[in-house]
């Protein structure tokens, strides 16, 4: 069975003081389910604070990133051992903002994927095309070109404990969502694509939506046969719209 997966990214937002109110909010709300996880994915600073929050809920702590090195001199970098100690259990890889902003290419997803899995992390493996190379036609070979980056490195049996999450990089933090129509287009298309080498793998990936998705419009992605879930950003910052997208997902799980 195929987990149904919700993550919130809260990219550079929050405060102790929020931060405390929204995680009793999602806590009190997400009572958990054998076939679905509620991740949130906070800023490194707050992490070990609100793993410490979360301790005995079936709400799971993620991360936004991580280093691709185990140890060393990298100042300002954290490791994946270093996740995996303060609680986390699910790492965002290869997110849209990481790529655009700084610069980071296939070759350096591929390895922070590796690094992450090697500490029994999760690595929720972001890929998306830009609106130019939607509107050239090049959405597929982009995300076969992301994919194929990782599995290049990792062996597809990684996708075991993996998920991918397709993130149209024109519908990241600009109001416009991709049509349930084109969600599955991508999704069914990475899950061919998997399946090409181990069906099984395909079969049993969670894959998640990330772009604009609000409670307004998830139930319309969520029941799309491909799509198992989300990356949430914004959305993620209000509890009550959270909780309404996870709610979602749980009424279109897949069995």
């Amino acid at each position: 069975m195929r987990r149904k997966i919700i993550a919130g990214n809260w990219k550079m937002h929050g405060s102790r003081a929020e931060n405390t109110q929204l995680v009793e909010t999602i806590i009190s709300g997400f009572a958990g389910d054998d076939g679905a996880e509620c991740v949130i994915c906070p800023p490194f600073v707050y992490l070990h604070e609100i793993s410490r929050q979360l301790r005995d809920s079936a709400v799971k702590l993620g991360a936004q990133n991580l280093s691709a090195e185990a140890q060393g001199a990298f100042t300002g970098e954290v490791s994946a051992a270093m996740l995996r100690d303060v609680g986390c259990r699910y790492v965002l890889v290869g997110h849209s903002e990481r790529r655009a902003l700084y610069g980071e290419d296939d070759g350096l997803v591929a390895r922070k994927y590796a690094a992450a899995q090697a500490k029994g992390l999760v690595p929720i493996l972001c890929v998306g095309e830009t609106l130019a190379e939607r509107e050239g036609g090049h959405t597929h070979p982009v995300i076969a070109r992301q994919l194929d980056a990782v599995l290049a490195v990792s062996d597809v049996g990684t996708l075991a404990r993996a998920v991918v999450a397709y993130e149209p990089v024109w519908a990241i933090g600009t109001g416009r969502t991709a049509t349930p129509e084109q969600a599955q287009d991508v999704h069914a298309f990475v899950r061919e694509r998997i399946a090409a080498r181990d069906a099984k793998i395909a079969a049993d990936l969670s894959l998640l939506y990330g772009g604009s998705v609000k409670a307004s419009n998830a139930s319309e992605l969520f029941a799309m046969p491909d799509v198992d879930g989300g990356l949430i950003g914004g959305a993620s910052l209000k509890a009550e719209e959270f909780l309404a997208i996870c709610a979602a997902a749980l009424d279109g799980r897949v069995v």
